[in-house]
């Protein structure tokens, strides 16, 4: 069992975390015909969507209550009755998802209230559905303001059911902050070939997979799970749930639907890919296909080639709890050692994980650590790279946010495949890192050939001999 060392510090230094309302609009942006609208000042939303067009390259919608430093001291009401009105009016969604921020926290916005004070005023928009949830800036972390965010989906568009199954193929897919849009489509694939229909919850590979459309502009999301596929989420034969951040998110569908449910930290590594498969032959009752198994066989083979570089690599990891979890099973399943773990929000999953020590800290706790633990390798988003540099070690990026890289967002971690080439990833950085032993030259030498001279093999004297 892991240690959880908590934060000494008065203040962050080269943070680590992104904010809960970000999490929060990360989730509302997996549905389709969507809009996140924060509740707080103009300069919260932009903020956000500088970190999302940044990681995604893509046009994001995001919308803001707008509120100034009159509606901070008096009241915002009107802010969010009147922003809902417009948006309703004017983009016509299908959900509206209303993250608090820290400003309207610390005013102490009652959020639910104000949803039922637009319905009661305006009545004709009670077809849009409008999600509240709680997420200030000042607590939490994007994970958790996600799962808060996908709790609050659950709660309110999800009906209380008992008709478990009547969709025969049908499963539930609850899909951490942790996965990107490249897992959720192998999340889809790996359930399709088992013959089994997927509803995944939010599915930003769907919405923020990054694809052209012939329209110049849209103000809701392009894709994403529909309302109606999660209204009958309690139709589904199983639930599968990616990451313990989501265990109430998963309570909560439970107790609505009854739907039964299997849980898993996270998809990476040969173990946990195991463990998935068997789940879903068991829900589909099917054999493994033989795709499946020839992935299974690839990703053994890449152990093989990949352990002469990992085993014994001492690694520095800094992530949420869920990517954190899964990071540190692939690592040590390859014989590396987790010198370094440091996350910025405490979690229950992280007294499971397979090193000594998790810090609750930012990057400059993660250098230290790294320092005192001789680390070969860090694992972070585009923040570490800074940190990297000053350590002089290689960097694996992974987490949120990557701007640095191109298609960063798409990569995908999770399976079979991912994690082979996750593998083969890992041991091309530390081969990138490795330096040839210099040629011995001993202190009598006093002349001869030049040094590239001596590096060139002999040319064979020519003599009159004739070989047969």
């Amino acid at each position: 069992m892991s240690e959880i060392i908590k934060r000494s510090k008065p203040l962050a230094v080269n943070p680590l975390k992104a904010s809960s309302t970000l999490g929060a609009s990360l989730a509302f942006l997996g549905l389709r015909r969507a809009i996140p609208m924060m509740h707080g000042s103009q300069g919260c939303t932009a903020f956000g969507k500088v970190f999302f067009v940044r990681h995604f390259r893509e046009p994001v919608p995001l919308q803001t209550t707008a509120m100034d430093q009159i509606a901070t001291v008096m009241s915002s009401d009107e802010n969010v009755i009147e922003g809902l009105k417009t948006i309703c009016e004017k983009s016509k969604p299908d959900v509206i998802g209303l993250p608090t921020t820290g400003l309207s926290e610390t005013q102490g916005t009652d959020i639910q209230r104000l949803v039922r004070e637009f319905r009661s005023q305006y009545p004709q928009f009670d077809h849009v559905a409008v999600v509240p949830v709680n997420t200030p800036d000042f607590s939490g972390s994007l994970e958790s303001g996600f799962a808060l965010a996908l709790e609050a989906i659950i709660n309110t568009l999800v009906p209380e059911t008992r008709h478990v199954g009547r969709r025969r193929r049908q499963v539930n897919v609850l899909a951490s902050a942790a996965l990107t849009p490249g897992d959720l489509e192998v999340l889809r694939d790996w359930c399709e070939a088992f013959g089994l229909r997927p509803v995944l919850l939010p599915d930003i590979g769907d919405s923020l997979d990054g694809h052209l459309i012939d329209a110049e502009y849209t103000p809701l999301t392009l894709g994403g799970t529909p309302r109606d596929e999660i209204a009958a989420m309690g139709e589904s034969i199983a639930t599968l749930v990616i990451g313990a951040s989501l265990n109430r998110a998963a309570d909560a569908l439970h107790a609505r639907t009854g739907v039964p449910d299997y849980r898993f930290d996270h998809l990476m590594g040969l173990e946990a890919c195991d463990q998935f498969t068997q789940a879903l032959a068991t829900i589909s009752n099917t054999v493994v296909p033989a795709r499946i198994e020839r992935y299974r066989a690839q990703l053994q083979d890449a152990m093989v080639d990949s352990h002469f570089m990992t085993g014994f690599l001492r690694v520095a990891l800094a992530a949420e709890p869920d990517l954190l979890a899964g990071m540190s099973a692939l690592f040590t399943g390859m014989g590396g050692e987790v010198v370094a773990a440091v996350t910025p929000i405490s979690a229950e999953s992280l007294k499971r994980l397979p090193c000594a020590k998790v810090h609750i800290g930012d990057l400059q706790d993660l250098e230290h650590a790294a320092a005192e633990g001789n680390a070969q390798m860090l694992v972070g988003s585009s923040h570490a790279v800074q940190s990297a540099e000053r350590l002089g070690l290689p960097l694996l990026r992974a987490g949120f946010p990557l701007y640095d890289r191109v298609g960063g967002f798409a990569r995908a971690w999770v399976g079979y495949r991912a994690s082979r080439q996750a593998l083969f990833d890992i041991a091309n950085l530390v081969l990138e890192q490795h330096h040839d032993i210099p040629a011995y030259r001993s202190v009598f030498w006093s002349g001869g050939p030049r040094d590239h001279e001596a590096s060139l093999p002999a040319s064979p004297r020519v003599t009159g001999l004739v070989r047969h």
